[in-house]
């Protein structure tokens, strides 16, 4: 059998990505942990200044060293298969930007969670280089929270590396006047970055109580929760996020009592997300954060609660497309009745799955000036902010762009009802017989799932496309695991 390349983003998945590197201890001449850190955050190309001083010894004794649970990362394969990079690092362009007329350093924000909670996180966020923050939300009310609180979906039995993120945990449990002192001194110690303070309240009262509070602190902004899916106090979170009239008042008192931005956050357990967005914007919102986690159950036995379980948020890379697509509606929204002539589109700030620079691309490219980051950073840790500027400043570059706003809603052009798709043409999948191992999974799922378009040969294990019975629906595409099967360029169909 032909000997194979590796796959970088394969091999570089199953990195553990180790604390204190064991491997970049043994390298000695460069950081191969850093470099496949890269790599599994989508930056294979750069990927390689962190080893361009590294022989094959150096890499070898990387790999030795190792301590994956089966067996060791292919380090010296995978990064000798990388070619070197065709973009200059001398020309990156920044990532500033503006959001709310407040300056940014880069687009990527912590989302208000558990990865904020204290001074000592957010400073050593600032310290990695994320631009800002969405401090834990602040309420008035006793928060006290259950155990276990968190659970995962993963892959088959993988452990560690999950894509969906399910959590019970509400809002800040700290005193209320220490979470302001703590506001006040991010600010103070940090004033390049934006510190926004995220509330919640039951009532007018408490509302503007606690955003007056967040303007004395220093802070840039205020975000409103209305979307927190499993509070236990009546009249919060996501059961006013559904309610166009609760959020257009409670937006309208804070608005009328502050005279910082105020950003609006919306649920996704809602129909039309744009309707108490809309609502917002007519209240004076400034902005719109979008989404908060979505409504979900798991049922594993080790995440129950005293052997009970409950209905809370989900989160993680699995819940991205869901988030872009309310985006995507929250892009619709009129903004001009605030009479800004010149700029009518809502400022937003986008949240859900976001893990690669790519996935923050993705949502600036519908319209958002920031993005926020949570389950990732949970996940891996403020150090993945490295990857997220790297991949994003080359991409700029790659692509001629000087500035960020450029890219904020360069795609919404391109998104099209239903009914006015190019149904008149196809693009039909095309087999790469280098890279077939002849599994026969593409014959399988497209008898099965799809137009029985497909034959697979037994005897020589390749599969051949009918063209008169295959659709270009790409299933077969989707499923074949060696990336065996590409696209061929769009013609008119054929006529009956």
């Amino acid at each position: 059998m032909t000997n194979r390349k590796v796959n970088i983003y394969e091999e570089a998945s199953r990195c553990l990505l180790c604390q204190d590197a064991p491997c970049t201890q043994a390298c000695q001449t460069g950081d191969p942990a850093r470099a496949i850190r890269a790599i599994r955050f989508v930056n294979h190309k750069p990927a390689l200044r962190w080893v361009k001083n590294c022989t094959d010894a150096d890499l070898e004794r990387a790999e030795q060293a190792c301590i994956h649970y089966n067996w060791p990362i292919r380090i010296k394969e995978v990064l000798r298969s990388i070619h070197e990079d065709d973009v200059d690092d001398s020309h990156y362009p920044t990532l500033d930007i503006t959001f709310c007329g407040i300056p940014c350093e880069n687009p990527f924000f912590l989302a208000s969670s558990a990865v904020c909670t204290n001074y000592e996180m957010v400073a050593k966020a600032f310290e990695a280089g994320w631009a800002g923050v969405f401090y834990k939300t602040i309420c008035l009310q006793e928060i006290k929270e259950v155990s276990p609180r968190f659970d995962a979906i993963h892959s088959n039995a993988t452990h560690g590396d999950f894509y969906g993120f399910r959590n019970m945990e509400q809002l800040s449990e700290n005193p209320l006047d220490m979470d302001f002192d703590i506001l006040r001194r991010l600010k103070q110690d940090y004033p390049t970055k934006v510190v926004v303070a995220s509330i919640m309240g039951q009532t007018e009262e408490e509302w503007i109580a606690l955003a007056k509070k967040a303007e004395a602190a220093g802070c840039d902004a205020v975000e409103l929760n209305f979307s927190c899916p499993q509070m236990t106090h009546k009249g919060m979170g996501s059961d006013v996020g559904q309610s166009p009239e609760l959020v257009r008042a409670f937006t309208a008192c804070v608005k009328r009592s502050v005279h910082i931005p105020v950003i609006s956050k919306m649920t996704p357990n809602i129909t039309h997300i744009a309707e108490p967005a809309q609502a917002c914007v007519e209240a004076g919102a400034d902005a719109i954060s979008a989404i908060n986690t979505i409504k979900s159950v798991t049922m594993d036995e080790d995440a129950e609660v005293a052997g009970h379980r409950a209905v809370s948020g989900y989160s993680g890379r699995a819940v991205r497309p869901i988030a872009l697509r309310h985006i995507l509606e929250l892009s619709e929204v009129d903004c001009g009745i605030k009479g800004n002539v010149e700029n009518p589109r809502l400022a937003l700030s986008g949240i859900g799955g976001i893990e690669t620079w790519c996935d923050a691309l993705e949502f600036i490219q519908l319209g958002c000036s920031n993005v926020q980051v949570c389950t990732a950073v949970m996940q891996y840790g403020y150090r993945i902010i490295d990857d997220l500027q790297l991949g994003l400043q080359r991409y700029m570059a790659k692509h001629g762009i000087t500035r960020l706003e450029e890219l904020v809603g360069e795609q919404l052009p391109s998104f099209l009802k239903p009914d006015n798709l190019d149904r008149g043409s196809i693009i039909y999948p095309k087999i790469n017989r280098e890279l077939c191992v002849g599994c026969g999974r593409c014959e399988i799922s497209c008898n099965d799932g799809g137009h029985q378009a497909i034959v697979f040969n037994h005897e020589t294990r390749q599969p051949r496309i009918v063209g008169t019975k295959c659709v270009g629906c790409h299933l077969c595409r989707l499923v074949c695991p060696a990336g065996a099967i590409g696209v061929t360029k769009r013609i008119p169909k054929k006529q009956p």
